[in-house]
C-alpha cells in the first residue's frame, strides 16, 4: 500500500469515529514545503455537514489520525482555516532512496492498470499528404500516454489510422496525371517524390476552389478511387500511397515509435457504409437530399446532424469513423480505446460517438476521445491546402541543426553530434507539447525550446548527462554509491525523488502527460541547485558516497521520466 492510500484510509478510519465519511479525499503538496509533505482540506469540505468550525473540526479529526500511528508520517498538524497537514519520517525518504537505487529503471512502474487493454490510435496522417505539425503533436501526446498506461501495468497496443480515401486524394492524384512528366521516378530520394506529391496537393486544392471543371474532374476522381475498378488510377493511386506511408516510417523512426496495427480508410470504408446502410433500415439514419445522415441533436441538443453517405454514394469520414472504431473493437476486444486527435474535431467525435452508441453500444462504451490544442507559430497556423505548410519533418531539420550548432564547439566526433543533435531536437519539440495542458494550444518559439536552461526539454537531458558525467567521475575515483552513512534530515531533492510513482500514476489515469513533464523540471532544478553548492565527489569526505548514491537516483529518475515522454538521453551533449 503507498503512502498517500495509507494516509487517506486513516482520514476515513478518523471520520468514521464521528460517524462521518467523505466519497472523495484529496491530498496535496503543500506549496510551502515547512507545512509538510502532504496536506488535505477534508475538514472545511465537511464541516457544514458536522456543523462545526472547519478548523476546530481539522483539530478533532487530527486528534483520531495520530491515535491511528500511520505508517511512515511522523507528525500531524493543523493550519491556517483548517488544513490538516502531514509529515513523513526521514527513514520513508531513505526507503525511497533506496528503492530506486534496487528497482533502476523500473522505478515509477505500478501494477495498478495490470489486467486491462489499452488500445491507443494517435498520429493518423494522411497518405498523399505533408506529415504536418498537428500530426507531431498527436504523435508526442498518443506516444506519452501509451507509455504512460504502459508503466502502470497495463497490455497497451498503439494504432495508426490513414486516410487513403477521400477528397484530399483525388486532389493529389488530378494533379499527378497532369504532371506525370515531371513525376520524379521510382530510384528518385523519396524526399523528392513526397515534394512532388506536395506540390500536386496545392496546386490541385487551388484548382478545386477555382476551376469549376476541375472541381468536377476531382469530385469523379474521388468516386473511381472508391469504386477501385480504373486499373491505370489505381496503379498510380496505389504508388503514391506507398510513397507516403515509406515516408511516414522514416518520422516515427526519428520520433521512436512503433505501431501494433495500422488501419487504412480503405479497409473500413465498406464496412461502414453497410453499417450506415442497416441502420437506415432500422432508423438510426435518414434519408436527405439523396444523402445519407444522422441527426445528432435528436439524442442531444448539444449535437447537430452530420452526414455518413454523401450523395454519390461515397462514405465521408464520419461513416468511416464508425467502420473504424466498430473494427478495433472487435479486432482487440480493449477495455479502453482512445483516440488522440485535435480539439477542431470534438464536435465531429461527439456525433460519431453517439451514433456509435446506437450501432455498437459495447465499442461506444470502451471508446474515448482527448483533444489536444495547436501547434501554431508567429505566423499563425499552417494549411497543407495552401501550400504554407511547416512539414513534421522540416520542423525537425530545423531544430536538429539548431541543436548542431550548439554542439558545435563540444569536443565529440561527428556521429556524436549528430546522434545528440536529433535526441535533443525531438525533446525539444516533444517537451514544449508535452510541457502544456493537452487541450490547450502551443505558441512555438525556436529559441527557447532548444536552450539547454530553464524550461525546455534539451535542459532536461542535459541534466541526465550532467548527473552521468558526475558518476564517471566518482567511478574513476573510486567513490561507489551507498547509503552506509545517512544525513539525519533529507533534503529537498530526497523529498521530489520520492513523488515520482505518484506523478507517473497522476499523469497515466488523467492522460495528462504535463504532470510529468512539471515534475522533471522542478527535479531537475533542485538536482542543478544542489549540484552548483554541494561538492558530490571527494574521496575524503564520507558523505561522498551517499551524495554518489543521490545523484544516481536523480539520473535514474530523470531517465526513466524522459523515456516516459518519449525521449532518449545522449551520451554527451
Amino acid at each position: 500500500m503507498d503512502i498517500q492510500t495509507k494516509i487517506k484510509t486513516g482520514i476515513q478510519n478518523a471520520l468514521s469515529t464521528f460517524g462521518m465519511s467523505a466519497p472523495e479525499i484529496v491530498l496535496e503538496h503543500p506549496a510551502d514545503p515547512s507545512y509538510g509533505d502532504f496536506a488535505t482540506s477534508i475538514a472545511l469540505a465537511l464541516a457544514k455537514e458536522a456543523k462545526s468550525n472547519p478548523r476546530d473540526l481539522a483539530a478533532k479529526i487530527a486528534d483520531a489520525l495520530r491515535k491511528e500511528h500511520i505508517e511512515s508520517v511522523a507528525e500531524i498538524t493543523v493550519a491556517g482555516p483548517g488544513f490538516i497537514n502531514f509529515r513523513l519520517s526521514e527513514s520513508f525518504y531513505i526507503k525511497q532512496l533506496e528503492t530506486i537505487l534496487k528497482r533502476k529503471d523500473l522505478y515509477g512502474n505500478s501494477n495498478e492498470w495490470r489486467g486491462r487493454k489499452v488500445l491507443v490510435e494517435y498520429t493518423d496522417p494522411n497518405p498523399f499528404k505533408e506529415f504536418h505539425i498537428g500530426h507531431l503533436m498527436s504523435n508526442a501526446i498518443g506516444e506519452s500516454i501509451s507509455r504512460l498506461i504502459a508503466s502502470q501495468g497495463a497490455k497497451v497496443r498503439r494504432m495508426c489510422y490513414q486516410g487513403d480515401f477521400g477528397i484530399h486524394v483525388a486532389k493529389t492524384l488530378w494533379a499527378a496525371l497532369k504532371n506525370q512528366e515531371t513525376m520524379p521516378s521510382k530510384r528518385a530520394l523519396l524526399s523528392e517524390r513526397i515534394a512532388f506529391l506536395g506540390a500536386c496537393y496545392v496546386e490541385a486544392s487551388k484548382a478545386y476552389e477555382t476551376d469549376p471543371e476541375a472541381k468536377k474532374a476531382i469530385e469523379d476522381l474521388n468516386k473511381k478511387v472508391f469504386e477501385a475498378k480504373d486499373r491505370k488510377l489505381m496503379k498510380l493511386y496505389k504508388l503514391g500511397r506507398k510513397w507516403s506511408l515509406q515516408h511516414f516510417e522514416e518520422i516515427y523512426e526519428k520520433l521512436d515509435t512503433k505501431f501494433d496495427y495500422y488501419m487504412l480508410e480503405s479497409e473500413v470504408a465498406h464496412d461502414g457504409v453497410a453499417l450506415v446502410e442497416e441502420y437506415l433500415e432500422k432508423g438510426i439514419f435518414e434519408k436527405s437530399d439523396g444523402a445519407i445522415v444522422f441527426k445528432g441533436e435528436k439524442y442531444d441538443p448539444k449535437l447537430h446532424t452530420r452526414v455518413f453517405i454523401n450523395s454519390q454514394g461515397i462514405p465521408t469520414y464520419e461513416a468511416k469513423e464508425l467502420g473504424l472504431n466498430t473494427k478495433k473493437w472487435k479486432k482487440v476486444r480493449p477495455d479502453e480505446s482512445i483516440i488522440i486527435t485535435a480539439n477542431e474535431q470534438s464536435d465531429y467525435f461527439r456525433v460519431v460517438l453517439k451514433a456509435l452508441e446506437l450501432v455498437e453500444p459495447e465499442a461506444a462504451r470502451v471508446t474515448k476521445h482527448v483533444s489536444h490544442g495547436m501547434l501554431r507559430f508567429a505566423e499563425g497556423k499552417m494549411s497543407s491546402r495552401k501550400g504554407n505548410v511547416i512539414t513534421g519533418e522540416s520542423l525537425i531539420h530545423d531544430v536538429e541543426k539548431l541543436a548542431l550548432g550548439k554542439l558545435a564547439s563540444r569536443e565529440m566526433d561527428e556521429s556524436q553530434k549528430k546522434d545528440a543533435a536529433l535526441m535533443i531536437a525531438v525533446a525539444a519539440i516533444k517537451y514544449s507539447i508535452l510541457k502544456q495542458v493537452t487541450s490547450s494550444d502551443i505558441v512555438y518559439d525556436f529559441d527557447r525550446s532548444i536552450s539547454f536552461e530553464g524550461d525546455s526539454g534539451p535542459y532536461l537531458l542535459y541534466t541526465a548527462v550532467r548527473a552521468e558525467s558526475v558518476l564517471e567521475k566518482a567511478k574513476k575515483e573510486g567513490v561507489k554509491a551507498k547509503m552506509d552513512k545517512k544525513p539525519e534530515i533529507v533534503g529537498r531533492l530526497e523529498r521530489m525523488l520520492a513523488r515520482f510513482p505518484e506523478v507517473v500514476s497522476r499523469a497515466a489515469n488523467e492522460k495528462a502527460p504535463h504532470h510529468a513533464a512539471t515534475y522533471l523540471v522542478e527535479l531537475s532544478s533542485l538536482f542543478n541547485s544542489w549540484y552548483a553548492n554541494v561538492p558530490i565527489v571527494n574521496k575524503e569526505d564520507a558523505d561522498s558516497p551517499y551524495k554518489v548514491a543521490l545523484t544516481q537516483a536523480v539520473r535514474t529518475v530523470l531517465v526513466n521520466g524522459l523515456k516516459l515522454l518519449g525521449m532518449k538521453v545522449p551520451e554527451r551533449m
